[in-house]
């Protein structure tokens, strides 16, 4: 099976393309991050990103949605973000990165768990505030930054996906990994989640 990442910085446009790769029937996996902070917000737990046992509770996730995928009998899955991305948030945090963070980097390093090729999606020139996303624009282009380091450190190849429009960057990815479906009709249309097509979220929310 082949996993491909998509990274970039929060508010990029990453959720609507991996909503529109669904809706053509690709098998995707979500991003654990945004889950975490939701349940840790439910909990009453005002600012999670603060929390010592955040990036743990996210590396958790995303092996535990990895590793449900692995069942899946596609070829190809996308995924909104890797622990890669989990390093990335500690760095930008200024957070230690955690025994249990560094072992999973090992496990995916080793086991070669992901594509080399990251789809790295470009800012769109603005970042939205949500309830998960308190970052403004300049801290965005920083985050932006730190995470091409950690990928290229980590000896990964970016491929950029600029801004633009929705099916467009689509069509880029699947045209790279040379999957049907780059030629849709839905140009500029966000599809509502398909839930049995989200391989490794099913259990897994908050």
């Amino acid at each position: 099976m082949k996993r491909y990442i998509l990274t970039g910085t929060p508010g990029s446009g990453k959720t609507a393309i991996l909503r529109l790769l669904e809706h053509l029937g690709h098998s995707v996996v979500e991003e654990a991050a945004s889950a975490v902070i939701a349940r840790m917000l439910a909990q009453c737990q005002a600012e999670p990103w603060a929390h010592p046992s955040f990036i743990d509770a996210i590396v958790a996730l995303q092996r535990q949605r990895q590793q449900r995928a692995a069942s899946s009998e596609t070829e190809v899955q996308f995924y909104d973000r890797s622990p890669i991305c989990t390093h990335a948030l500690a760095v930008h945090l200024g957070r230690p990165i955690t025994a249990r963070l560094s072992a999973e980097l090992d496990r995916i390093t080793g086991e070669s768990t992901y594509e080399r090729q990251v789809f790295f999606i470009r800012n769109q020139g603005f970042c939205e505030p949500t309830a998960a996303r308190r970052i403004s624009f300049e801290d965005s282009l920083v985050f932006e930054r730190i995470h091409e380091q950690s990928y290229r450190a980590f000896g990964y190849e970016l491929v950029d996906i600029p801004a633009g429009d929705l099916a467009d960057r689509a069509a880029a990815i699947t045209a790279i990994t040379a999957i049907t479906g780059s030629e849709s009709p839905l140009a500029g249309h966000v599809p509502e989640p398909a839930e049995s097509r989200r391989a490794g979220a099913g259990g897994s929310r908050p």
